[in-house]
């Protein structure tokens, strides 16, 4: 009786961790264009004291593998896609969700103010919302298994 006691304790234990360690949206997520459907890029995002960050770790797309930041003026230009940060310094509100003003499209070379929240009906998608002026977009980002 003893080990099956322990046994179904490290089950709950092992079933927790996961169901938390799920729920976050810290990670890797893949980037998924809204248009086509075309996985674009993984993206790692992760906290530093309290704010969110996120940088593309690989690009998906065929073809675009070795992208640069063409468009871009300033220190980003002519830099590698893979490695470069597009989330600076979101907060968490109190309805879970994080908000700030540094969301940047490489494609585009554009900064935008946004919104991240995970899905409440499925913890494995992230909506990300950028927002220009009145006008945004969301996208969902897949969570990476891999």
């Amino acid at each position: 009786m003893r080990k099956e006691n322990k046994l179904l304790l490290l089950c709950i234990l092992l079933f927790s961790f996961q169901l938390s360690h799920s729920q976050s949206v810290f990670g890797k997520w893949k980037t998924v264009d809204d248009r086509n459907g075309v996985e674009k890029a993984v993206i790692n995002v992760y906290e530093d004291e309290g704010a969110m960050y996120a940088k593309v770790i690989k690009i998906l797309e065929k073809g675009k593998e070795n992208a640069t930041c063409v468009k871009c003026k300033g220190v980003r230009k002519d830099k590698p896609v893979e490695g470069m940060m597009i989330i600076d310094s979101l907060i968490k509100n109190k309805k879970g969700e994080y908000t700030g003003k540094t969301l940047f499209d490489p494609e585009q070379a554009m900064t935008f103010r946004c919104k991240i929240w995970l899905n409440p009906d499925n913890s494995n998608e992230l909506k990300v919302r950028g927002y220009l002026a009145f006008i945004y977009r969301t996208q969902t980002w897949i969570r990476a298994t891999d």
